[in-house]
């Protein structure tokens, strides 16, 4: 485990579940945080904002990667916490979507990093690199 991760671990952890407080989800109830570490310690959080046409919604990861690059981060992302649960109570660990997965892609592809997802529960922390998640990743390389 790389050393900035072990020492943020929890705080980024934390991080998530306080983003997940700031959710804005009226029609699924659903409140998702998330959380991006970087290389040099820094944390950036987001959380869902839903819109009453659901194809408009905004994942929390995505949130998170669209401040982090309007932020002018373009590298460095060394992992990301995800968690959620109905009306902001956590149960089950949860993963990031499709969507959001190739959206970290992109913003990991920056850097050319694999960040560890955790995907956060009530009791335990599934871990994985976003390549698992996302094997073979359509990304720049695919347009060349």
């Amino acid at each position: 485990m790389n050393e900035v991760l072990a020492q943020k671990r929890v705080a980024l952890i934390a991080a998530a579940r306080g983003a997940m407080d700031t959710a804005y989800a009226p029609y699924s109830g659903f409140h998702v945080g998330a959380a991006l570490l970087f290389d040099d310690g820094a944390i950036i959080t987001g959380a869902n904002f839903e819109n009453a046409s659901y194809g408009l919604s905004l994942c929390a990861e995505t949130v998170a990667c669209s401040i982090a690059a309007h932020a002018g981060r373009r590298g460095g992302l060394l992992a990301v916490a995800v968690l959620g649960g109905k009306d902001g109570a956590v149960d089950a660990a949860i993963s990031p979507c499709g969507r959001c997965r190739q959206v970290l892609n992109e913003l990991a592809g920056l850097g050319r990093t694999d960040p560890l997802v955790l995907c956060v529960g009530a009791n335990e922390v599934v871990e994985m690199p976003l390549s698992v998640l996302l094997p073979n990743a359509f990304g720049p390389a695919n347009l060349a």
